[in-house]
């Protein structure tokens, strides 16, 4: 395969709206808006081209992506003025899926991927916030486990409630920095007793076992059903789109949401 991973950012993307079919529309139309000029956090698009030979090759990569992946995640790097996993300024991603035709919440994502314990020194230090590091964390580990390993969301849940009850704290929001590091501790023990390893440290690691997940979200069950009802067919899989993380937990001031033109 020649051209898998695409960048977009700092007012040029490899892609265009024309690319729906590799892109879909939301890697397409990021890519699109950057070359316009629209203020969008940089990242790159795995094409779908991609998906299509991971399952025709025995859920296998092709040769070439590891590479290509490791080039876009320097540039993402220089555009960001930020690294992956670094203790003092740590850059921090989404991984999303996308297909050519929408499908609302039939595949997978994971968001504050790139942390760790130094990652969280580093974003406290960038930030300011300690509170907003260690909500990260938790939500990363969280959603990762769940998402990328199958470790029940409840499982988790299930600590949140503990520790709130523990400290007589009725909102998510209104636990401390200190408490959601000591929560950060119990999602670990959690990750560990049921996938039987640690939780990753190294952010490349995450990276590739977040692609592999969003890849895998294609052919789960209730995605097969769901383009089978549909009648969605000759589509070439999933795209992935890798973007810098912005944040909608920042404090009062910041939110994050859907706007519908």
């Amino acid at each position: 395969m020649a051209k898998m991973v695409y960048f977009f950012g700092e007012g040029k993307a490899d892609g265009n709206t024309k690319m729906k079919a590799i892109l879909v529309g939301k890697g397409a139309n990021l890519a699109e808006m950057t070359n316009i000029g629209v203020s969008v956090p940089p990242g790159f698009t795995i094409s779908t081209e991609v998906c299509d030979y991971y399952y025709k090759h025995g859920k296998k990569y092709p040769a070439d992506l590891q590479k290509q992946i490791d080039a876009n995640i320097i540039k993402l790097q220089k555009a960001m003025g930020a690294k992956l996993g670094d203790a003092s300024n740590p850059l921090l991603v989404s991984v999303r899926s996308g297909a050519s035709v929408s499908m609302p919440g039939m595949m997978n994502t994971v968001l504050n991927l790139g942390l760790n314990y130094e990652a969280v020194i580093g974003l406290t230090k960038k930030t300011g916030n300690k509170r907003l590091a260690w909500d990260a964390y938790r939500r990363f580990i969280d959603m990762f486990g769940d998402v990328v390993m199958g470790v029940d969301h409840e499982h988790f849940e299930e600590k949140m409630k503990a520790l709130k009850k523990k400290y007589k704290v009725k909102s998510d929001s209104d636990l401390s920095a200190q408490q959601l590091e000591e929560l950060v501790g119990e999602y670990k023990k959690v990750y560990e007793k049921h996938v039987k390893k640690p939780f990753p440290n190294n952010a490349k690691d995450q990276l590739m076992a977040a692609v592999k997940a969003v890849f895998g979200s294609w052919n789960t069950e209730r995605a097969v059903i769901y383009r089978r009802i549909n009648k969605i067919t000759g589509l070439l899989g999933t795209a992935v789109n890798v973007q810098a993380m912005v944040f909608g937990n920042m404090g009062d001031t910041s939110g994050t949401g859907v706007a519908f033109t």
